[in-house]
């Protein structure tokens, strides 16, 4: 079944409120896809962690959705802005998106968000999400790499199939040349599932293993600084064991994708 048959809607192709366009699309799994949609005007700075509203207009009525942006700021200007989304497969903004033809009219809004990195930080930076959740880590690092400013990093990222481990080949590459101080903790949430024979790795969601990186990898609570984004189940759980560890509570920066008590689709994590 094709998205068009899930989804109807008869999209604008252009639109007086259209101010950007898609620029660029990669998909990695079936339902994962990187997109990059870049203004037709000035680009607008933002933070790295912050995000940004992206939309089209649909049988007249603008449907939109926040993401965190994955790129770096230095390249808003030629790449655009990246987006790394999830098809949730129901009717609203997504299946709108993954309709949408390279140099499609969009309409891109904020920059809004306090998800920021600290100035001037030299404690280890420990970045913890699940699924498209990494995206915000992986613009913070893109820039204080662009900035020659990297900072020691280890990121634990949960998923529950091996495809889903979006940028995993940048981070391997980054940790394996000594690009980027990082030490990249990929988990798999079902080892056992056909789908993730031959994995290899940690498994475990990543909750039930961040107690375990943080002694492998000699984390102190006093010398490291949690960075944690993704669902809010996901976030009180990591927070409670790092606490538990004795990390004080601000030591401990999130995002919640969605409202905690919000029911989301479990796709959209």
């Amino acid at each position: 079944m094709s998205y068009n048959d899930l989804d109807d809607r008869v999209i604008s192709l252009e639109s007086d409120q259209y101010n950007a366009r898609l620029v660029r699309r990669i998909d990695q799994a079936g339902d994962l896809a990187y997109f990059w949609v870049r203004f037709e005007g000035q680009p607008v700075h933002f933070e790295p962690g912050q995000y940004l509203t992206i939309g089209v207009f649909a049988d007249g009525r603008l449907v939109q959705r926040p993401y965190s942006v994955a790129s770096a700021p230095i390249v808003a200007g030629t790449e655009g802005y990246e987006f790394y989304v999830r098809l949730v497969p129901v009717m609203r903004f997504t299946t709108l998106l993954w309709r949408l033809d390279v140099g499609h009219g969009m309409r891109m809004i904020g920059p809004k968000g306090k998800f920021v990195l600290e100035p001037d930080d030299d404690r280890i930076h420990l970045y913890v999400s699940t699924g498209t959740g990494i995206a915000p880590f992986i613009s913070m690092m893109r820039q204080t790499l662009a900035e020659a400013r990297p900072r020691k990093t280890v990121v634990l990222h949960g998923c529950s199939y091996v495809d889903e481990l979006g940028y995993r080949e940048l981070l391997e590459a980054w940790e394996r040349d000594g690009t980027y101080p990082v030490r990249y903790v990929p988990t798999i949430s079902r080892p056992n599932d056909p789908r993730n024979a031959g994995w290899t790795g940690r498994a475990g969601r990543a909750e039930s293993v961040v107690q375990a990186v943080c002694r492998d990898l000699g984390l102190k609570p006093e010398k490291t600084v949690v960075y944690i984004c993704g669902n809010p189940e996901m976030i009180l759980n990591v927070e409670g064991v790092l606490m538990d560890r004795g990390f004080p509570e601000f030591h401990v920066k999130k995002e919640l994708y969605w409202p905690k008590g919000k029911q989301v689709p479990p796709a959209e994590s």
